[in-house]
């Protein structure tokens, strides 16, 4: 209880940061509490995002305020059919000394940073995505048979484009499991997006400022494991995760009849980390069923997919993923 106790002032601190963070971010990226919700959450827990959202919804700009609000050094890869894997990590250069000796010298690319925009992260071919595997699950990258250690914090917020797929190639699911949530960016509500065009559309625009160090992040996300969990919320990220595998007798019908294949051990973890997160940015001490419940969309949704015949019957894996956790959670207060 003591250590506990003591997690109390520091857990407090964090959220309070955390608000201040919030409230700078909105300042140049307008609405969409949510979505800064789900990207302040995957930094916290040290994890990756994937953003899905049509052009123009303030992806770039959310990525790019996110750099200067925490702190972080950012960079930005544009993805395309032509992006080679040497263009993410870099390459060796043959360099001719002033005496003549040659030595092969090392010339960083641009995932050699913090915060890393993948733009349309789809549109590059599949060897090129793997460039980013080992360095979003390990943290390195090996280039000519050396091991280089990126920088700390690093984290990959990767954007796709939803609706044209034409020249894309599909992310796989290894990779896909690489990130920790699947943040939706939808269009703002009427009011959200006249504060949008009055903000953007003068003579100054509302400027971000820094509230979070790399240092102060690292801290952030080493207090975040640190908070306590309780056993009725781990029992019920176990059964939501286990509900949604097919194969699994606990399964309802609809996940057997409707869902080809489910979540992994990984979508447990990152429910345990993802619900500690909304919690602090709640402003509680410790996470509920209602975290849970909250996070099951954008933890799970692209670890699972629908098989063919529920997607001509017309079904929808969100809704799957909202029943089943509904399910599960009247279940657990049954007990």
């Amino acid at each position: 209880m003591s250590d506990d106790a003591g997690l109390v002032p520091e857990i407090e601190a964090l959220a309070e940061k955390l608000g201040q963070a919030r409230a700078s971010i909105s300042r140049r990226f307008i609405g969409q509490e949510k979505v800064v919700d789900l990207v302040l959450t995957s930094l916290v827990c040290g994890g990756h995002g994937l953003l899905i959202g049509l052009p123009g919804l303030g992806k770039t700009r959310l990525v790019d305020t996110l750099s200067t609000v925490m702190g972080l050094n950012g960079s930005r890869i544009q993805f395309t059919p032509d992006l080679m894997p040497a263009d993410i990590l870099g390459s060796e250069v043959l360099e001719t000394a002033e005496d003549g000796t040659r030595a092969f010298r090392f010339i960083e690319g641009p995932i050699f940073c913090q915060l890393l925009m993948a733009d349309e992260i789809n549109r590059a071919s599949p060897r090129t995505q793997s460039a980013l595997l080992q360095a979003m699950q390990e943290k390195e990258v090996t280039v000519g048979g050396q091991h280089r250690t990126l920088d700390k914090p690093f984290h990959v917020l990767a954007t796709q484009n939803p609706i044209e797929q034409e020249g894309t190639y599909p992310l796989p699911e290894a990779q896909l499991d690489r990130f920790l949530v699947q943040i939706d960016v939808e269009y703002p509500d009427r009011d959200t997006e006249r504060d949008i065009i009055l903000a953007t559309t003068g003579s100054e625009e509302a400027q971000s400022h820094q509230i979070f160090s790399a240092e102060e992040l690292i801290a952030a996300q080493a207090l975040l494991r640190r908070m306590p969990v309780g056993d009725s919320v781990v029992e019920l990220i176990l059964d939501l995760v286990r509900a949604c595998r097919p194969d699994d007798p606990t399964a309802p019908e609809q996940v057997q009849r409707s869902v080809s294949w489910g979540p992994g051990p990984r979508a447990a973890q990152a429910l345990m980390m993802t619900v500690r997160a909304r919690a602090l940015l709640e402003g509680r001490l410790v996470p509920s069923a209602e975290d849970v419940l909250a996070m099951a969309a954008p933890v799970l949704t692209h670890r699972m997919a629908l098989s063919f015949a529920a997607r001509a019957r017309g079904e929808e894996l969100s809704a799957v993923i909202r029943s089943v956790a509904e399910t599960v959670t009247r279940v657990e207060a049954a007990a």
